[in-house]
């Protein structure tokens, strides 16, 4: 019964691409989120540079290091996130998208209002905020659905599909949370504090950004590495239980009475949900003929790792409390260390894989990724890249300024080298679509 499915799962990892071009949206309309998401990046650290004195005494409330924590999830990871799953779903499931000329509307939407949000949440403007808010969640609502009909008409990938729906019910989490977040700061509170503060980092880390990372992994993974999709019976194990850790994390901070035995159940799934997540990947290593990702491997790999800390700090948190020390590096290593590591990675690889299928439309030698890649600037953003995080910790612990405006400085030249990656990315592109490189 399953040899005969095996020839098939073995060959679709690099059947992804059969007939692709007939499913791009415009270059411009995934490049202009993932340039955003580059320009955010950027603010992000310098926005630390800047604001380093305010770090130390925060406790979670508006101000300027809440409003940097927001240039990282929605003005980086979300924004490649809609960048990615708006085009590469489409890819692997052989569906296009719904209104293409939507995503391209829906960005002047999105991004002016993560601006706005985060200048509000940064001095403390709650009209501004709110404002910005609005624009966000009506932007997502579009996106959301978007991201359900193509989810909807896919056929097969039973364990990518899993994960793409639990990401939804997660994104919908995280609306309701930011939702109520915002009325508790313009005083009308639907939740208290620590349950809408819990429900929004869980929906929004582990909920939809986690399971899209997990779930494209299996896509993008097999694509980049020319290795076997895993079994998807066991894509769908691995899914369920993170699902399952998800859940039982989103409902701890609502069940106040529950929540020490809900948090160490999840936490638990959680581990169990790394590890076969990591059994599939080495899967898909072991078998690819082309092992060795570069730079963009091993920020893959430390993204990994991040999650394997965070998870221990989330044990120690639990163990001790959650407002000490081991509190802040489990923030810190999801969001960080996990989170914005492991998309770094991908998007190294993402963004000339795209470039190189738009510029081979209409054309018979069309330019290779790597020739469309700044290869120096991308190494040079790893190392500032790590040793930012580092610094970034190190300053957190000791509750230091000046070592938390150096990771601001590391961190912001490190995002100066892949937004000089990503410029000459794009230029290399339209030289080569105009018949000139």
């Amino acid at each position: 019964m399953v040899s005969p499915a095996a020839p098939k799962r073995a060959a679709l990892g690099g059947s992804f691409l059969s007939g692709a071009t007939g499913r791009l949206l415009p270059a411009s309309v995934p490049f202009r989120y993932f340039g955003a998401a580059t320009l955010f990046h950027l603010a992000a650290w310098l926005l630390l540079l800047a604001t380093a004195d305010a770090w130390p005494g925060w406790h979670g409330g508006l101000g300027w290091p809440l409003a940097t924590l927001h240039l990282v999830t929605l003005g980086t990871l979300l924004a490649s996130a809609i960048g990615a799953s708006l085009q590469l779903l489409p890819v692997a499931t052989r569906q296009p998208v719904r209104w293409p000329r939507l995503p391209a509307l829906l960005w002047w939407l999105y991004v002016p209002g993560v601006a706005l949000l985060v200048c509000g949440m940064g001095t403390a403007r709650l009209d501004w905020l709110a404002a910005g808010a609005a624009m966000v969640i009506t932007a997502l609502l579009p996106f959301a659905v978007l991201l359900g009909l193509n989810l909807h008409a896919a056929r097969g990938m039973a364990g990518v599909v899993l994960h793409g729906w639990g990401a939804q019910a997660a994104l919908a989490l995280l609306l309701i949370s930011a939702a109520a977040l915002v009325a508790l700061w313009t005083g009308h509170p639907l939740l208290d504090r620590d349950s809408a503060r819990g429900l929004h980092l869980v929906a929004g880390v582990f909920g939809f950004m986690g399971l899209l990372a997990f779930g494209l992994s299996y896509v993008l993974l097999p694509m980049f590495t020319l290795g076997r999709v895993p079994d998807e019976r066991r894509q769908v194990i691995a899914g369920s239980v993170a699902l399952l850790a998800v859940a039982l994390a989103a409902a701890a901070p609502l069940q106040h009475a529950f929540a020490l035995p809900l948090r160490a159940a999840a936490l638990l799934a959680g581990v169990a949900a790394l590890a076969l997540h990591l059994r599939l990947v080495r899967a898909i290593l072991a078998s690819a003929m082309r092992r060795d990702l570069g730079t963009a491997g091993r920020l893959m790999a430390g993204g990994w790792a991040g999650l394997a800390l965070a998870l221990v700090a989330a044990a120690v948190a639990l163990a001790v409390a959650p407002e000490s020390p081991a509190g802040r590096l489990f923030a810190l290593a999801a969001v960080l260390g996990w989170l914005l590591s492991f998309l770094m990675g991908v998007l190294q690889r993402i963004l000339p894989f795209l470039a190189s299928m738009h510029a081979a439309q209409g054309r018979r030698r069309p330019p290779t990724p790597s020739a469309l890649t700044l290869t120096r600037a991308l190494s040079w953003h790893a190392v500032a890249h790590a040793l930012a995080l580092a610094l970034l910790a190190a300053g957190l612990a000791a509750s230091s300024p000046v070592l938390l405006r150096i990771a601001g400085a590391v961190g912001s030249l490190g995002a100066i080298c892949f937004a000089a990656f990503f410029a000459v990315l794009l230029n290399r592109l339209r030289l080569s679509r105009a018949g000139e490189g």
